[in-house]
């Protein structure tokens, strides 16, 4: 992995936000081509994660931990129902809601989809040693946890995913040098 060359004056921080956008981008491609094989790609690999390790009472809770529309919870649960991936339970506690469980073959699915996201994070951080990939999570974590920000770490993904897309519109972000 060669870095990119710094303009003359330019402090070493000043690439900060390029290689985090670099490596969001790149994220995003390869846990999109990792969890291709769900509905909805990667929003849906963000949605089995949160049903089968989550604790969301509802189908409502689900959609609002997620962001997504209560109306296109309703269409991307479908899908998943019809893959066989979840089911939608009445909730003992209140008649009037469904709870989402993933099925045996859901949580097959997500494991198999992990692996191959944790294959795609590890290709992407291969310039580093895996001593340093451990601690680069870990710095990276707490630098998130620091923000304040305490929102869901699937609702953040699938936000600034969606704005990578919607911004670069499929193409890389331009280095230091080319601003």
């Amino acid at each position: 992995m060669t870095t990119p060359p710094t303009p003359s004056g330019t402090a070493e921080h000043s690439r900060f936000g390029w290689s985090l956008a670099t490596l969001l981008h790149e994220w995003s491609e390869r846990v999109g081509a990792a969890a291709d094989d769900l509905p909805q790609g990667t929003r849906g690999y963000q949605l089995l994660t949160a049903v089968v390790h989550g604790d969301l009472p509802s189908q409502a809770a689900l959609a609002s931990t997620l962001r997504i529309d209560r109306t296109v919870m309703t269409y991307l649960l479908d899908a998943f129902e019809e893959c066989g991936l979840v089911e939608r339970r009445l909730d003992p506690a209140d008649r009037r809601a469904r709870r989402v469980v993933a099925t045996e073959r859901g949580r097959e699915v997500l494991a198999a989809t992990e692996a191959r996201v944790a294959a795609a994070e590890d290709e992407l951080l291969t310039g580093l040693e895996p001593a340093q990939r451990a601690q680069l999570r870990t710095l990276l974590e707490q630098a998130a946890r620091g923000t304040g920000t305490q929102e869901d770490p699937c609702r953040t993904v699938i936000e600034a995913t969606t704005r990578v897309q919607e911004d670069g519109a499929g193409q890389r972000p331009p280095s230091p040098a080319s601003r």
